[in-house]
């Protein structure tokens, strides 16, 4: 039976009662060990929170829901910080200076959630997938956002296909490919990804004219 995908994760506000303490003391401790550069267990990290497993599965069912919770803690700050003013290269570049920090902070984070992505792709492809897909994020609505002046300028077709080339230098991919196979440096990854999103700007805007 194929299992409904885990949808984007909001953190729930459960308050700054007994619950909400112990919500927040697991996914403090989730985001801990996901850090260590492996995705742990509900059950691991349970025993690491001093939390008992029945109680830690209330909360997080499975590993999708773990770690949908990890990326969503470690983002917010990202998927509030949309920009919303100025043109499109600029916004690119705002967007850039807000987010790329704290895509440096939780690259650790990132690269699981790519690791529990692609191992779900293939399972599921497989049939041997047991428990819900993991999808991820919210790339694409943060980026139609913030190139949101261009979408009357172009044609649909030119700005669908500008959105999703945006997608792909946006993001952990490009980062995983600058730095570890052209061994490029965080400061190097960001002029090049700026470099590249003005350039597909600039490209649709040319295909238009």
């Amino acid at each position: 039976m194929k299992k409904s995908a885990t949808a984007f994760y909001a953190v729930p506000d459960l308050g700054k009662g007994h619950r909400g303490r112990e919500f927040r003391r697991l996914l403090d401790e989730a985001v801990h060990l996901v850090r260590r550069g492996r995705i742990p267990s509900v059950a691991e990290v349970a025993q690491s929170a001093g939390v008992s497993r029945a109680t830690a599965y209330r909360y997080f069912p499975s590993r999708s829901k773990l770690v949908s919770a990890v990326i969503a803690e470690a983002l917010a700050p990202v998927r509030r910080a949309v920009p919303q003013e100025g043109d499109a290269k600029a916004r690119l570049h705002e967007l850039v200076d807000r987010t790329y920090s704290r895509f440096h902070e939780y690259e650790p984070h990132m690269r699981a959630a790519l690791q529990l992505a692609l191992e779900h792709q293939s399972l599921e492809a497989a049939g041997l997938l047991e428990e819900e897909p993991f999808r991820r994020g919210q790339r694409t609505e943060i980026l139609a956002t913030t190139i949101a002046p261009l979408k009357k300028k172009l044609p649909k077709k030119t700005y669908d296909r500008l959105l999703r080339a945006l997608a792909v230098v946006y993001g952990i991919e490009p980062m995983i490919i600058l730095k570890d196979i052209c061994r490029a440096s965080d400061r190097e990854t960001e002029a090049i990804v700026r470099w590249m999103m003005d350039a597909l700007v600039d490209a649709a805007l040319r295909d238009t004219r």
